[in-house]
């Protein structure tokens, strides 16, 4: 029987929206960083925030997942999360780690590297109450990466905090944001023939970046 997947070698795309050239790309990958974004969001593209945190735990074994940016500045992007899920456990054992954006529609990704640290306590308390009430309380009722025996259990805790809460939930205290401080930037444009465009940024001893080309 002929299923979908029978084709998957066969499938191409050409890749031929833009280019990425060292003399346009600004020498600071922060604002290159805040550019492309500020485009993908422009362009409407599903999630523009939406990136890819790997890390790896204790058994070497790396894992990944979909998280969404929050903040940006100097030190780097900010995301927000259970502190006991897998990946915080992971970074509380080693703490670098790596993101990717990834915007389909502009043939365009971001590969982010560095050492993660924790926002202070007052950066996560911002954000968490900005979040709407379901999401408050959800980052109570679930214990995240844990085996639950079925939802039904998620949807009781779920209850149980919000009669204990109401409208009003603190912020949990296994819940806030990470920061990672990036010392290597890749930016990636598709480009015809597989010669994509690939620009690394490498923070030098002297806090400057330097620029270079990869081959794709």
């Amino acid at each position: 029987m002929t299923t979908s997947t029978d084709n998957i070698a066969d499938l191409r795309k050409s890749y031929e929206l833009a280019e990425l050239v060292e003399s346009a790309a600004f020498a600071d990958p922060l604002k290159q960083f805040e550019l492309w974004l500020a485009e993908a969001i422009a362009a409407k593209v599903p999630e523009p925030n939406a990136m890819t945190l790997a890390t790896v735990g204790g058994n070497l074994r790396p894992s990944t997942r979909i998280v969404l940016i929050k903040g940006l500045d100097a030190r780097g992007p900010v995301w927000f999360t259970n502190y006991q899920s897998r990946k915080g456990h992971e970074m509380a054992g080693n703490p670098y780690a790596a993101l990717q954006f990834h915007w389909v529609e502009l043939e365009r990704s971001v590969r982010i590297e560095g050492i993660v640290e924790k926002v202070s306590p007052e950066e996560s308390d911002a954000y968490f109450h900005s979040r709407p009430l379901g999401s408050r309380i959800g980052a109570w009722a679930s214990p995240q990466s844990d085996v639950v025996p079925n939802r039904a259990v998620l949807e009781a805790s779920e209850a149980e905090f919000k009669a204990r809460f109401g409208e009003h939930p603190p912020r949990p205290p296994h819940w806030g944001g990470y920061r990672l401080k990036p010392d290597n930037w890749q930016f990636w444009q598709g480009r015809r023939s597989r010669l994509h465009d690939r620009l690394r940024y490498v923070l030098q001893a002297d806090g400057s970046w330097l620029m270079e080309r990869l081959a794709p």
